[in-house]
């Protein structure tokens, strides 16, 4: 039993970071209330952390090669864990926010030495068996967290915080005893230029997409930070072709399978997980439903990713990766599109089809993500491919937050235009806020059943527009991971060792 305490420590601290990403999407109605948010603010609160996730997982690897995996890891859930408090003892939404920024920088320093922790713990069909548990606690993360964020804000919301704190201690204590501490000898410095500018960059996009969806397209507070981002972004480029040990190598792209992969992670979390934002600010704003129930509603999609990770996921890595990823996104973009058929009289079981269907395309192309990069270039890479697709993974998660809230506002504001509403772009950014209950109790009670059945209206069709567009992500996505990879399939052995010359640190 001893010789598995090193994954139970990994997995724990993995398994919490990540499920940070989406528990708080049920919770943030409530947030709402209490904080007295605007939309925009709630996007931030869950695209702030994870886009400081996807741009810091890879530094903190090259740190983490340089001082020692395991202390980068410990550092990491020891921030991780003094932000989770800051996070739940926040009197305001921006205190919130930057207490969630600092907790991704925490979860970048976990992340980013997972792998690696991994690889120099097992050896042979052990760690194949290792990163196949690993990859259904990844899966299964995600899933879980409206579930868990559910149950525990109808305690308080902040307990989806304050719940962190002993999970971290244990992590701490048996990452002590049970992990050895490995470093990579010679490893180069950190690449502090890239990592500025890569943060910068994805920044300013993330920023102007959010501003978008709260001031319109035609905004300059919009179309400047996107067209900002994009320039530092093509900076990052040019300095990373020049630097000799750049954060992430950008000639990997001209390899069109590892291209693939990246675009697959980075479409399978927009696709997948972004929308579930929009869902649970519909269920209980709209429909009524507690935090709990509302939370419920995702157990198909939490059920079936991990039995369909957990119990497949090791034979599927036995096909070739574009089938099994690119597939795995196809299915993802049918479940959104099955979820499309939402209207204004619907209940929560419109969902669970589609629900269903996700959770199955998450189980398969999930797992497979990792050890496809891996397999996509040569072995003296693999250590920052496997950085590049956590990258990808949150970078994508942040952006179809982003996306997805101009379109719905954009579509309900239609909506709410052609009815004849009065401050259309204002009524569909409450929507977005978890307002609708304040809006409806606040108008004349011969008006308030009018106003709702509107309101429902508005709120259905753009939870529609963002399952489209989701669906389009996940089938556009798929049938480029289709066309673009041609990596052989990894071995059964699991992914290989990221840097083979690794020794004990002394």
């Amino acid at each position: 039993m001893r010789s598995w305490l090193p994954l139970v420590a990994i997995c724990t601290g993995t398994f919490m970071l990540l499920i940070d990403v989406t528990i708080v999407n049920v919770a943030l109605p409530d947030m709402a209330t209490d904080l007295d948010t605007s939309f925009g603010q709630l996007q931030w609160v869950v695209d702030v952390y994870a886009l400081a996730l996807a741009a810091l997982v890879l530094g903190a690897g090259s740190l983490a090669d340089l001082y020692g995996r395991r202390r980068v890891y410990l550092i990491g859930l020891v921030l991780f864990a003094v932000a989770s408090l800051a996070c739940g003892l926040a009197p305001s939404a921006e205190l919130l926010i930057g207490a969630r920024a600092v907790q991704g920088v925490g979860a970048a320093a976990m992340l980013a030495t997972t792998i690696a922790l991994i690889n120099t713990s097992y050896e042979g069909r052990d760690r194949g068996t290792a990163f196949g548990i690993w990859g259904a606690v990844v899966g299964a993360a995600a899933a879980l967290g409206p579930i868990l964020g559910g149950a525990l804000t109808e305690l308080d919301w902040r307990w989806i915080f304050f719940v962190n704190l002993p999970i971290s201690v244990f992590g701490v204590v048996l990452t002590l005893i049970a992990v050895q501490e490995t470093r990579q000898p010679n490893a180069p410095r950190p690449d502090v230029p890239g990592i500025v500018l890569f943060t910068l960059g994805a920044s300013g996009i993330v920023f102007g997409l959010v501003r978008a969806a709260a001031d319109g397209w035609s905004a300059p507070v919009a179309w400047g930070p996107l067209a900002a981002g994009v320039l530092v972004l093509a900076a990052w480029v040019r300095v990373e072709r020049a630097r000799p040990a750049p954060m992430l190598d950008v000639r990997l792209f001209g390899n069109r399978s590892f291209t693939g992969i990246m675009l697959g992670a980075l479409l399978l979390n927009a696709a997948a997980f972004s929308g579930s934002l929009y869902i649970s600010l519909w269920l209980q704003s709209v429909l009524g439903l507690s935090p709990l129930q509302a939370g419920l509603v995702f157990i198909p999609l939490s059920a079936f990713s991990f039995v369909v990770a957990a119990f497949a996921g090791r034979w599927l890595q036995t096909f070739p990766p574009r089938f099994v990823v690119g597939g795995g996104l196809v299915v993802i973009g049918v479940a959104a599109l099955l979820m499309a058929f939402v209207q204004a009289d619907s209940s929560w079981r419109v969902l669970v089809p589609g629900l269903a269907v996700l959770g199955i395309g998450v189980g398969v192309a999930n797992p497979s993500l990792a050890s496809s990069a891996l397999a996509a270039v040569p072995r003296e890479r693999s250590g920052m491919a496997s950085g590049a697709v956590n990258t990808a993974r949150q970078l994508g998660f942040a952006l179809g937050v982003a996306v997805l809230g101009s379109v719905f506002t954009a579509q309900a504001a239609g909506v709410l235009r052609d009815a004849g509403a009065a401050d259309p772009a204002d009524t569909a950014s409450a929507l977005t806020a978890g307002q609708a209950g304040q809006l409806v109790g606040s108008a004349p009670p011969a008006d308030r059943a009018g106003l709702a059945d509107l309101l429902g209206s508005a709120y259905a069709s753009g939870l529609r527009e963002v399952f489209l567009v989701s669906g389009g992500a996940g089938i556009v996505g798929g049938l480029l991971v289709l066309w673009l990879v041609r990596a052989p399939a990894p071995s059964q052995g699991g992914p290989r060792a990221a840097e083979p010359e690794t020794a004990p640190a002394r």
